[in-house]
């Protein structure tokens, strides 16, 4: 039984409202785990005017729901340029106020945690929408302001040490858990024409110029030949980088064997990484990467770019990497794990002991002691 005293932990978990993107998987998978440690009382709140209602009913059962108006636009207008409004305006009992997103609300006496997922926005601003370019005035904001900053890899850690105003004691590496595949899911229904019974090699993720679905075009077109049933299959919404993948698409001599699925169910998505021959991650940049880890808790072999943190997180014994950019290299990883099956067994199980590394029980915990360095207690 822990006999620390309790902390009051404001949480903004936006990410949870609408389609679950990463920052969402985070916010739901540490919630989950902070819920469970006694010595939190954690509440949960949105910045978001018209939605913030539908929060309630996306919360881990055990996390309290603050119904607070925060109104995005307009506040994130004010917090880019002063410290008001701040959080005691809405509850002054709050010890910490942990921003998820890469944006902190100001406080005048609680402690501040912001979560910086990468630093795209500082790396390839090219590959930003305006949306988020932002997010580096808005980091070095809460820096000054006294915040610690959590990431979820040391090599994005050492990015923010190397790249903002801060002390590198206020900067704290903390990784994610797995996202939760539950087992029991049925998939006896899922039906995902034309693919039952098919070789494939799958990719996952928003349809933007960061993860470089155009290079995977262009590597399987390399190998498409060479084994003849063999299928791509590229799922995820449509970003901004969606006419860069069409073209790549349009101009490839395999395009009848390119499959673009779009947004999928959870049901579709885990069959998907399920059945897949190999799991394909050509990602120029990564603070951390659930895909590849998703794929190998489901025993998938991985091919993926040893670029940002991935090589940090995957590690190479199990799973091939290749250097971002790297066309050929990437046509080379795939084509030896749909040929070989030893090489595929091998990285199969190679992945699943791996994933055993990640727990949101361990990334809570190291949360729970920020929160205390936060909140100096």
């Amino acid at each position: 039984m822990e006999s620390r005293p309790q902390l009051k932990i404001a949480y903004e978990a936006t990410a949870l409202l609408g389609r679950r993107t990463g920052v969402g998987e985070f916010c739901y998978g540490a919630l989950e785990a902070l819920s469970r440690i006694h010595s939190l009382d954690v509440n949960a709140f949105a910045i978001s005017f018209r939605r913030r209602h539908l929060l309630k009913s996306e919360l881990p059962s055990g996390v309290g729901f603050s119904d607070w108006i925060l109104p995005a636009r307009p506040l994130h207008a004010m917090w880019g340029r002063y410290n008001f409004p701040n959080m005691e305006l809405w509850d002054r009992t709050i010890d910490v106020v942990h921003g998820t997103n890469f944006v902190v609300p100001p406080a005048r006496h609680a402690g501040k945690v912001v979560t910086v997922h990468d630093l795209t926005t500082v790396r390839f601003p090219e590959l930003c929408d305006s949306a988020t370019l932002i997010f580096p005035k808005m980091v070095q904001r809460a820096i000054d302001a006294g915040a610690f900053v959590h990431t979820p890899s040391q090599f994005v850690a050492d990015e923010v040490i190397e790249n903002f105003r801060v002390s590198p004691d206020k900067v704290v590496a903390i990784h994610h858990g797995i996202p939760r595949i539950d087992p029991e899911m049925d998939l006896e229904n899922v039906h995902v024409h034309p693919l039952e019974g098919k070789k494939f090699v799958l990719a996952l993720g928003t349809v933007e110029p960061r993860k470089d679905f155009p290079l995977l075009v262009r590597a399987f077109d390399e190998i498409s030949s060479e084994i003849s049933d063999l299928i791509l299959v590229i799922a995820g919404k449509d970003g901004w980088g969606t006419q860069s993948l069409t073209s790549a698409i349009a101009r490839a001599k395999s395009r009848s064997r390119i499959i673009r699925l779009g947004y999928v169910s959870p049901s579709t998505r885990r069959w998907l990484l399920k059945n897949a021959a190999v799991f394909a991650y050509p990602s120029i940049y990564e603070g951390f990467g659930f895909p590849p880890l998703e794929a190998m808790t489901l025993g998938t072999p991985v091919v993926s770019t040893n670029s940002g943190a991935l090589e940090e997180v995957l590690s190479p014994d199990c799973a091939i990497m290749v250097e971002s950019g790297d066309t050929d290299a990437m046509a080379g990883g795939i084509l030896k794990v749909v040929s070989d099956i030893s090489e595929a067994s091998r990285l199969a199980q190679a992945g699943l002991e791996h994933v055993g590394r990640f727990s949101w029980d361990k990334c809570a915990d190291g949360l729970a002691s920020l929160y205390r360095l936060a909140g100096g207690k």
